[in-house]
């Protein structure tokens, strides 16, 4: 089969490295701007960092794993990499979009295609509010944090936080409290992916919040917003019978 234009792009791993100059020789290699497929070697931090970064070229990415956990990852083999391309399934999913606003006035906007989380940033516990739509839901959740999830990023920090698993192609987002204190054991909630999330930090000079999108973090925050963004849409391909779907299902069974 003729090898598509492929973009191998690694992390600064030296198993990443050694894969992308295996790879590139053998199969040719592109910029990212004329390729009809991008290939991701690393792990999943690193699959992020590349959807994040040619999501302007609205070409698929195809990870890889030379890395450690690689839920978003395809196991590695360097043979027949065309045919696994030529026949991996697509799973499209929206970034969340926060925009964080600091105690000085200044608004830091991000994406995640993860979640975006609050979390305390000093001895004591955090006090957030919760507003969703507009409508204040929570007047006082005292806790270690709180996030919001997608369904492709409900196994990652949401999972370890005890929130639930969303199936990749339902349309909520999940809320989950980071060691809930009040209301104890609080777990959060699930919300359609239509909502408008607002947190907002109660006293945050005794009690400072920093924010994290998918790693861009900000400090000392005061509120944050975070919303689905459908206008932005990442394509990432599964070699078949090993999509985001099928994973979802099997970390439910783990």
């Amino acid at each position: 089969m003729t090898s598509p234009r492929i973009a191998f792009l690694a992390s600064a791993a030296p198993i990443a490295q050694e894969a992308r100059q295996a790879l590139s020789a053998r199969y040719g290699d592109v910029s990212p701007e004329q390729a009809e497929v991008i290939v991701a070697l690393g792990g999943d931090g690193f699959m992020l960092q590349t959807l994040h970064a040619t999501q302007a070229h609205g070409v698929p990415v195809y990870g890889m794993n030379r890395g450690t956990v690689g839920f978003l990852m395809n196991e590695y083999h360097p043979d027949d990499l065309p045919d696994r391309l030529a026949s991996a399934e697509e799973a499209a999913i929206n970034p969340l979009s926060s925009t964080a606003i600091t105690v000085d006035g200044v608004a830091h906007h991000a994406l995640a295609i993860n979640e975006v989380s609050l979390l305390r940033a000093g001895p004591q516990a955090a006090k957030l509010r919760i507003l969703v739509d507009g409508k204040l839901r929570m007047e006082e959740l005292v806790c270690d944090g709180a996030l919001v999830a997608t369904p492709a990023g409900s196994t990652a920090y949401n999972y370890s936080a005890h929130g639930p698993i969303l199936p990749i192609g339902s349309d909520v987002l999940a809320l989950t409290a980071v060691a809930a204190f009040r209301p104890r054991r609080w777990r959060g909630a699930l919300l359609p992916k239509s909502a408008v999330v607002r947190f907002e930090v109660i006293d945050p000079d005794r009690r400072p919040v920093m924010s994290d999108a998918d790693g861009t973090s900000v400090r000392d925050v005061k509120s944050v917003e975070i919303r689905s963004e459908p206008a932005i849409t990442h394509r990432i391909l599964f070699d078949p019978g090993h999509g985001l779907e099928e994973r979802l299902i099997q970390e439910q069974f783990a």
